[in-house]
Order: C-alpha cells, then sequence, then structure tokens
C-alpha cells in the first residue's frame, strides 16, 4: 500500500528538543506533521524519553517509542562476530524491524525519512518509495577523526568502524533519493551521490532576551558552556578551557551548564568553576552570561550550543572547530588556542559596549539566516509534499 503518508525513523525521541539531536529531528519531525501525515517509530534510551506521549501525540498520526536497553559491550560484540560496524548493531532490535514493518502494512506510507545513519537499516530491502536520509553528521568521518588521537588498541577499534560504517552510509545513498548533511563542511567529506545540504535553525522566539528567565549570574564575570556533559567533545571542550583557558582571565567564573555531567566534568567544580548539572531552563544562564564560549576541539557540523547564544543576543567565542559549520559573518569571534581564546573572552568582558554590540549583531544574523522553515523549506519537495497544507 503507498500513499502521501510518511514514515519517520528516529534514533533517538524527537522530544522535548533540548539537545543537539532532538533539537533538529523535532524541527523537522513538526515541519513534516505540518504537511503530511507522519508515523514515528523512535528508540528510548532513557526513562524520559518514553513519557511524551501527548506532545508526539499532537504532531504525529501515530507513534512508537521502543526502549533501547542494549549495552555497549554488547553492541560490540555482536560487531565483532558479525563484521557489522558497532554503530549499527547497538541499534539492531528486532521489534523496530517488525514495528517499521507494520506501519508500511497498516498505513498509506508514501515515502520514509530516516534521521541518523542507524536507523537506516529498518528500511525495507524491497521498498520502492521516496526514501530520504538524513546522516545529519559524517559519523564515519568522527570515527576517523576519533582514531588518529586514540591509544593503539582503541585505534584500531575506532579505524575498524570508520571503515565499515563508511561502506554502510556510502550503500544507504545509494538507495535514497536524497542524502541530507547538517553543513556544507560535513557534505564535502562524503563521495556519495544525490548530497544535500538542509542546514540547523533556530527557534528564534524562544531564544528571544527579552523572553527569557531571569538571568543566572553572580558577582563576577560570567564564562558559560552549555551542551550535554557526557557527550565525548563536550567533556573535553571544558576540561580544556577549564585547564588551559580560564587561568590566563583574571577574576572571570565558569559556568559548565548541561545535565549528565561526568565524573571528569564534576571534578573541575571549584572556586572559578561551577557544574551545574541539569538546569529547567538553559536560557537564564546564557542571558546572564558575559561571554559564551564553544570550545570545542571536535566538533561536527552546526553547533546549536552557538545558534542559541547568537539568538540570545550574547558574545560568542568559538573555537574554529565549532564555528565552521556556521555562516556567521563575523558576528561571532573565532580563536584558535588558548592564549588567543583568553584574550579574546577577556577583551570582551573588559568592553562591554563592544560585547553587547556583537551580540546584537549575532542575534539579527541569526534572525535573516536561521530561521527554521527557511532552512527546511527544501525538504518539502525532496518528499513530494506541496505546502499548501502548510499555508492552510
Amino acid at each position: 500500500m503507498s500513499g502521501d503518508d510518511i514514515l519517520f525513523l528516529a534514533h533517538r525521541t524527537p522530544f522535548p528538543p533540548d539537545r543537539g539531536d532532538k533539537i533538529r529531528s523535532f524541527n523537522l519531525l513538526r515541519f513534516l506533521a505540518q504537511r503530511a501525515r507522519v508515523h514515528l517509530l523512535s528508540f528510548a534510551d532513557s526513562a524520559d524519553d518514553m513519557g511524551h506521549d501527548a506532545a508526539l501525540g499532537e504532531l504525529c498520526a501515530s507513534h512508537r517509542i521502543l526502549w533501547r536497553g542494549k549495552s555497549r559491550l554488547r553492541g560490540l560484540g555482536e560487531a565483532l562476530v558479525s563484521g557489522r560496524p558497532v554503530s549499527l548493531t547497538s541499534f539492531a532490535d528486532p521489534a523496530m524491524h517488525r514495528a517499521a514493518g507494520e506501519v508500511i502494512a497498516r498505513e498509506r506510507i508514501g515515502a520514509i525519512f530516516v534521521f541518523s545513519g542507524q536507523m537506516a537499516q529498518y528500511v525495507p530491502g524491497d521498498w520502492r518509495g521516496r526514501f530520504v536520509m538524513d546522516f545529519c553528521d559524517l559519523d564515519s568521518a568522527k570515527f576517523a577523526g576519533y582514531a588518529a588521537r586514540a591509544t593503539p588498541l582503541l585505534r584500531v577499534l575506532l579505524k575498524r568502524e570508520a571503515h565499515r560504517l563508511g561502506l554502510f552510509e556510502r550503500a544507504v545513498a545509494a538507495r535514497a533519493d536524497a542524502s541530507l548533511f547538517v553543513s556544507a563542511a560535513e557534505a564535502a567529506l562524503f563521495d556519495g551521490p544525490r548530497v544535500q545540504v538542509i542546514e540547523n535553525g533556530i527557534d528564534s522566539a524562544r531564544f528571544d532576551p527579552a523572553a527569557a528567565p531571569p538571568s543566572e549570574r553572580g558577582a563576577a564575570a560570567q564564562i558559560v558552556f552549555t551542551g550535554q556533559m557526557d557527550y565525548p567533545p563536550n567533556v573535553e571542550a571544558v576540561r580544556w578551557f577549564a585547564d588551559e583557558v580560564l587561568p590566563r582571565i583574571d577574576g572571570a567564573h565558569f559556568a559548565i551548564v548541561g545535565r549528565a555531567p561526568v565524573p571528569e566534568v564534576r571534578v573541575l567544580a571549584g572556586d572559578r568553576v561551577t557544574v551545574t548539572g541539569a538546569v529547567p531552563d538553559t536560557r537564564g544562564w546564557i542571558a546572564g552570561a558575559d561571554v559564551v564560549v564553544a570550545p570545542l576541539r571536535h566538533a561536527r557540523g552546526i553547533q546549536n550550543k552557538v545558534l542559541e547564544a547568537m539568538a540570545m543576543a550574547r558574545p560568542v567565542v568559538a573555537s574554529a572547530e565549532a564555528a565552521e559549520g556556521i555562516d556567521h559573518g563575523g558576528t561571532i569571534a573565532v580563536a584558535y588556542d588558548a592564549e588567543s581564546f583568553a584574550d579574546r573572552v577577556a577583551t570582551l568582558i573588559g568592553d562591554r559596549a563592544a560585547a553587547d554590540a556583537m551580540g546584537k549583531a549575532a542575534r539579527a544574523r541569526v534572525l535573516a539566516r536561521y530561521g527554521w522553515d527557511a532552512r527546511l523549506a527544501r525538504l518539502a519537495p525532496l518528499l513530494g509534499l506541496d505546502d499548501a497544507r502548510a499555508a492552510a
């Protein structure tokens, strides 16, 4: 049976939009649901991700969230036995295969939209409808980068993952009507066919300094980093900033704002560093920042944390890697090492007028360049959708 409905496959529940991958997947889901009946299948890897039936029910014609409890060790074992990438075996689940088959058999599915490469294994081999693959970032390149800096044993495993995942990505792209990436830089790393760039956007009404809750700050000048704090690139970034950059900046306080801080992050807390853990709303912390920093040395695609700070009209200092995917037009400062990072942050702290002007320019850039509807406009024709329904 085929029709106008869309099957949306996601590796993690696309709600609430409170971390990088969920921000993108939620906005993609919402955009498509305004234009077609969408049936969502996704995994949950936390108890919180299982409890959003009301919100998802408002968006989707149907939705089903399956628990993913497979350990990394089991995923690795299955990968070594089967010869497949760990990224796939960790998400391999017969129940998800059955669920996808049932939706396709029951509903008038005319297109399948896959969010994140791990989920492409659930597109049936005999599928002949439209198929759009959102890789977001090129994961094989990410693992290759990790391998270059790993210990010898881990390097072997990471190089294996990069190679085998790369083969899978190219095979998926050969089947897909379009392969999406979050930035031109990511797309340039991929040698597959029918590549399209659909960048992330930002909810500029929510991330508006006029709508923000009361700011969170103390007496000292405050430097803020936001992010998921069990994500290795974020962990590395804040450790490097706290150890190498903060000591070069007199008198400032560093706030690390984000859920699930691992021990390597929690140990940074002290007189000059606050580790918040999960907070109800990051906007108060961003609003209270003299400077927002994104010192990531291993970054892929577009950093939502940078767009959010820009939308909140805060001055941003970012590493070259974190700034690479964003068309910021010079409205953020880019730093290349600890000395230049410290200099740019200290200069902005010491010149409030310049910092405010940078923040206002950054928000103006976001408003002009990064609205979600504008970013996703090219998606509708890829799935054979008519925007008339969304406009109605």
